[in-house]
């Protein structure tokens, strides 16, 4: 990581920044560098003990004084270490709001608009950098692609970065002069505190459907985690949300009014009473023509301005209502939202268009729940005349409960369902495979079942014809597949361009 090259950590006091912490041997420490893994420890440096999900980092203090650690933050004494100790009640939340303050709270200069929900993340987030650029607004973003402070780019490794990594890319955008940041945030990131000791101007909700309950164990503890985005929403910010989405506006309207206090509701949606509403003009697989309506900020009229987005399906025009929400609560200009959304004509695995001139359409697709493979194809059917092919799998140890749901999805919206191997990491492919086709003929559609991804991928070129679709989907812009433990070099994109040429559809079109 570059980044912390552009600045320089302030001295921050814990008595000052934790009043309420208690200290062994010591009345404050004075801390310039701090880490929460041992192996990074070095002289003059404080150690968090946070706990994992796995290790607990208080047994690593020994090996963090052995790197030459000279204080620890800690969630209760360590009688065998002879260091200054800050012990306080929640480690995690602490390191992370110590990595701010490390950083110098880059987030108090930057206007920081944070984006949690099952889908949508990463198109919002897109979107919004687009629209700020558009606006001559110096702008980044951390997200499930990259990472980018305005200046330098990188891959993505996390869809939210850890505490030290977040604090020092949004330090790095306060150095470079970038004024606003778009920050996807997890369900996990948000139920580990990564981003504690961040303020967000503004915090999006997008929507909430079934994922991650390997992690969280059920929906009510996913939505709870997914609602910690409003902790972190400045006292005078705002909170953008989705009312087409029952458990979106189900969570909003319950929040207790403490935690809304003073800030600004502001919804979005297509189907429901919202603040900010789209009425579409025209849809096909080159995208959408809708108006935004929204009322402005004095009540006196109702705006109705046009905007054309290249992104397919109205799950995307919601996601530009979210964005246009969120531009607007900001105070940027009609023109400028407008050419923003226009001028983001792709985002890399969003049903990402993949053409070399043959007869029919293919989309790569990062939709690995029920409901996102449900819009992307029901997306596509609304747009393609001819059939939609769709191969899609599941991941292996994470949420099996999804697997026949995923299975019935995709027979409710394609004609013709390849199931495939998606990342099955360390399960048999097989049996994820089964419990997906199980879903499939549940459904009502003969599942075909090719193990290999990239034999699905070309058994689905070799299916379609003139005017169909296919649709890609799972793993997006993924570059990688894991099997047994091995990442694979393995990209949906480039599959199906080498399939492609290798048809020569260019001497078949018309055939």
């Amino acid at each position: 990581m570059r980044t912390r090259g552009l600045w320089q950590p302030v001295t921050v006091s814990l008595r000052r920044l934790f009043p309420s912490a208690s200290f062994v041997g010591c009345g404050d420490i004075r801390v310039r560098e701090a880490t929460d893994v041992s192996g990074s420890c070095g002289p003059g440096s404080l150690f968090a003990a946070v706990r994992g999900t796995r290790h607990d980092g208080v047994d690593y203090v020994n090996a963090a004084l052995e790197q030459g650690a000279e204080a620890l933050l800690v969630p209760h004494p360590v009688s065998t270490a002879a260091v200054p100790q800050c012990v306080v009640h929640d480690v995690r939340m602490a390191y992370a709001r110590l990595c701010q303050a490390l950083a110098g709270n880059p987030s108090h200069r930057l206007k920081v608009a944070g984006i949690t929900g099952t889908d949508g993340k990463t198109t919002v987030a897109w979107l919004l950098r687009s629209i700020w650029q558009a606006a001559g607004q110096s702008s980044g973003l951390l997200g499930t692609i990259e990472y980018d402070d305005g200046g330098h780019t990188q891959q993505a490794h996390l869809t939210t970065p850890g505490p030290a990594a977040m604090a020092s890319w949004l330090a790095a955008m306060v150095a470079r002069g970038t004024t606003h940041a778009a920050l996807e945030l997890s369900s996990h990131a948000l139920d580990q505190d990564r981003a504690a000791g961040v303020a967000l101007e503004v915090a999006v909700l997008t929507n909430l459907t079934q994922d991650h309950f390997d992690y969280h164990g059920d929906l009510a503890s996913y939505a709870a985690a997914k609602s910690q985005i409003v902790d972190l929403c400045s006292p005078t910010g705002a909170i953008v949300f989705n009312a087409d989405d029952p458990h979106i506006h189900k969570m909003v309207r319950s929040l207790d009014s403490g935690r809304v206090a003073g800030r600004r509701c502001v919804s979005f949606g297509i189907d429901a009473d919202a603040d900010f509403t789209a009425r579409i003009v025209d849809e096909s697989v080159a995208g959408t023509r809708f108006c935004l309506e929204w009322t402005a900020a004095d009540g006196a009229a109702v705006k109705s301005v046009e905007m054309a987005t290249g992104l397919v399906g109205r799950h995307n025009v919601m996601n530009c209502l979210a964005a246009a929400a969120v531009a607007v609560v900001q105070g940027v200009s009609e023109s400028a939202i407008a050419s923003g959304i226009g001028a983001l004509t792709w985002v890399p695995g969003r049903l990402e268009s993949v053409q070399c001139g043959q007869p029919f359409d293919v989309f790569v697709d990062f939709a690995h729940t029920e409901a996102a493979l449900r819009r992307c194809l029901g997306a596509l059917r609304r747009v393609v005349p001819g059939r939609v092919i769709c191969v899609f799998g599941a991941g292996g140890d994470r949420d099996r409960t999804k697997r026949p749901l995923l299975g019935e999805a995709a027979a409710e919206g394609a004609d013709i369902c390849i199931v495939t191997s998606d990342n099955p990491r360390s399960e048999d492919p097989r049996r994820i495979l089964a419990a997906i086709a199980d879903g499939v003929a549940k459904g009502g559609v003969k599942p075909v079942v090719v193990e290999d991804r990239q034999e699905a991928i070309v058994e689905a070129i070799g299916l379609a014809r003139e005017g169909d679709a296919i649709l890609v989907a799972g793993k997006g812009h993924e570059t990688y597949q894991e099997i047994g433990g091995r990442r694979l070099r393995f990209d949906d994109r480039e599959v199906v361009r080498e399939t492609l040429h290798g048809a020569a559809w260019s001497d078949r079109v018309g055939a």
